[in-house]
């Protein structure tokens, strides 16, 4: 393990660190980096400013500025030096995976700073589980698949992995999603991480790749990268981790970083999410039933297991698939109500009955305590289902499982109570934070109580650099021939924005009868960076996507044209009818905002450069007319 960082400047013993870090963030920005070729630019200097009094005074602070202005420079600056002045890694959480390429690859911010400044930074990336191999699920799938990407996965793993003999100190880490980049989405749900898989007594566990990984980003130094939905995970496992006497994902910080900070809210929603795998329960409670426990348990057992089947049927019988989402609404009914409160009084039931057994030395002290931690986690679920205000909830389904998804409709009092209740600095970073710098709705969703805030506009001249040109469409066919005319015009170089996943694919299936001239990249096929990378250098080629309206940073000529496939309209799943009901006017406080942001950040994604230039094209429904009068509007 590398010795202990240092900060990139002196301190006398009569000197403060603030006083000093305000003179060495002065000579960065004023010498250092023009010398080196970087722009000079105003907003960083005053974003600079608000930032320092942020992290001097331990503040929350909402840090709006527009592209171009440099603020990633900014707060990777304060994060280094933060971190070495206090001795703990600074989190940085992004929106995605895909943000988080960009801060740490070749070219990118945290590679330009190393180069400028002569710093060595320690980096890490802490990713989420479904990014790792699963080896419970691969090797035994090598045996029975003639699938050559997914054996030629298996055949990368390291040695030690199968040999239980070795050695720990000849681990290291492997398994990243990033490592196999030729694998498709469908392929790595066949290999990755799985949740119904119990990680706590896997026979892999210590040789596993998420294992491996987590204790490589734990010692990190300066800088910790995780996506949102991973911080939220670390937030609300931390302390039933550390009651089955395991770390917490993640480390103590001394300063949070939220990238695209407005997309939080669903993060924290997802992470406090109640997932019934329909084959969950049973693989738990027939483990306990194996056990030597009463005939009493045993029976009450069964009879959830009993009850849990006709539960499931009154719960897929009724559901009702959704267009454009992989969610099926689940009608609020009696007979499905009635169910899961018996269900939930027979659960709390067998939690009592659980601690006789367990007094009785029947069941060994480690199984008990899994079993106690998923009872506890469905009836606390069911709950939240019970009560009509308080839960969104829908089914998910495939070949081979079903899922009840369970999901609380606020979060703000949680947030406040575990997160925002540290006194350390928390800074959140976009361009889109506000509503006409009004920060008050991220404020309140979020349960934050005093914060700071500022606001900062891009510096292009977008005017000049950029067109925007709106084309209506009747139906699909005129839709995607248009597409095309404009791909072609423009030569490729084309991002083409999709609504929905289900969007894209019916685009896919017309353009598979269609000849092109350019390479197409569709979202899913590979690896997501390796996507990026093949769009950024294979020029001229078109890139499809539907989750790409954000944090995607392709300066230069690869992209000069990006196509709005339809206008973004919310979901028309339970998470938005939710946030629909409980709405005065659901159109103007849900649908145009989320229209409005998607809209902003889709087009974001052309000039990235003051050097760059190019076409935004929107389409719209023929019906959409009223719809675009406000979009334009607000």
């Amino acid at each position: 393990m590398t010795g202990k960082k240092t900060l990139p400047f002196t301190i006398s013993k009569n000197e403060k660190f603030f006083d000093r870090l305000g003179d060495y963030i002065g000579d960065v920005f004023y010498d250092i980096l023009p010398e080196k070729g970087f722009e000079l630019r105003d907003e960083q200097i005053f974003m600079a400013f608000q930032l320092e009094q942020a992290f001097k005074h331990k503040r929350t602070m909402f840090a709006e500025a527009g592209v171009g202005t440099g603020k990633t420079i900014v707060y990777l600056l304060y994060a280094i030096c933060y971190a070495r002045y206090m001795g703990k890694p600074v989190i940085i959480s992004c929106a995605d995976e895909t943000l988080i390429e960009q801060l740490v690859k070749e070219g990118g911010d945290i590679d330009k700073l190393e180069q400028a400044l002569d710093l060595e930074v320690d980096v890490r990336l802490a990713k989420a589980r479904e990014n790792y191999v699963c080896m419970k699920k691969l090797d035994p799938l090598v045996e029975k698949t003639n699938d050559e990407d997914i054996l030629a996965v298996h055949d990368q793993i390291p040695d030690f992995v199968f040999d239980q003999g070795v050695s720990m100190q000849t681990f290291y880490r492997y398994g990243d999603r990033k490592e196999y980049p030729w694998v498709s989405d469908q392929q790595w749900e066949r290999i990755g991480w799985d949740p119904l898989k119990q990680c706590a007594t896997c026979d892999w566990r210590h040789r596993s790749a998420q294992t491996l990984n987590r204790e490589y980003y734990r010692h990190a130094q300066d800088i910790i990268i995780c996506s949102h939905d991973f911080y939220m995970e670390h937030v609300w496992t931390k302390e039933s981790r550390k009651r089955e006497g395991q770390l917490p994902l993640l480390p103590e910080a001394s300063s949070v970083i939220f990238d695209e900070g407005h997309l939080l809210e669903f993060a924290a929603q997802k992470g406090l999410t109640y997932r019934f795998n329909f084959n969950n329960i049973t693989s738990v409670l027939t483990g306990y039933t194996g056990q030597d426990v009463r005939e009493e348990s045993l029976q009450l057992a069964e009879d959830i297991l009993s009850l849990h089947d006709e539960w499931f049927d009154v719960i897929t019988s009724s559901a009702v698939r959704i267009e454009g989402s992989d969610r099926l609404e689940i009608p609020r009914s009696e007979p499905l109500l009635e169910m899961a409160q018996r269900l939930n009084g027979m659960v709390e039931e067998l939690l009592e009955q659980l601690v006789f057994d367990a007094e009785l030395f029947t069941i060994d002290a480690y199984h008990t305590k899994i079993i106690e931690e998923y009872l506890e986690f469905f009836s606390y679920g069911l709950s939240i289902l019970l009560n009509d205000d308080e839960g969104i909830y829908w089914l998910e389904q495939d070949e081979m499982n079903s899922s009840l998804v369970i999901m609380p409709r606020l979060v703000e009092n949680v947030l406040r109570e575990e997160v925002f209740s540290q006194n350390i600095p928390f800074i959140f970073s976009s361009a889109t934070l506000s509503q006409d710098n009004d920060f008050s709705y991220l404020q309140k969703s979020l349960g934050i109580g005093q914060y700071d805030s500022f606001s900062v506009d891009s510096p292009f001249d977008y005017e000049s650099n950029r067109e925007i040109s709106f084309h209506s469409y009747q139906d699909s066919d005129e839709r995607f021939k248009g597409i095309k005319e404009q791909l072609n015009d423009n030569q490729g170089h084309s991002l083409v924005l999709f609504r929905s996943e289900g969007d894209m694919n019916d685009f896919r299936q017309w353009a598979k009868k269609q000849s092109w001239e350019y390479a197409m990249l569709y979202e899913g096929d590979q690896e997501i960076s390796e996507i990026v990378r093949r769009f950024q250098y294979d020029v001229p080629s078109i890139l499809c996507a539907y989750h790409l309206w954000e944090g995607l940073d392709i300066p230069g000529k690869a992209l000069s044209q990006v196509i709005i496939a339809s206008l973004p309209y919310p979901p028309n799943d339970p998470v938005f009818k939710a946030k629909r009901k409980h709405a005065k006017n659901s159109s103007q406080e849900i649908d145009i905002p989320y229209m409005m942001l998607r809209m902003k950040q889709g087009v974001g994604r052309l000039i990235r450069t003051e050097s760059d230039s190019g076409v935004v094209r929107i389409w719209q429904h023929a019906t959409d007319t009223t719809v675009l009068d406000s979009l334009l509007n607000s």
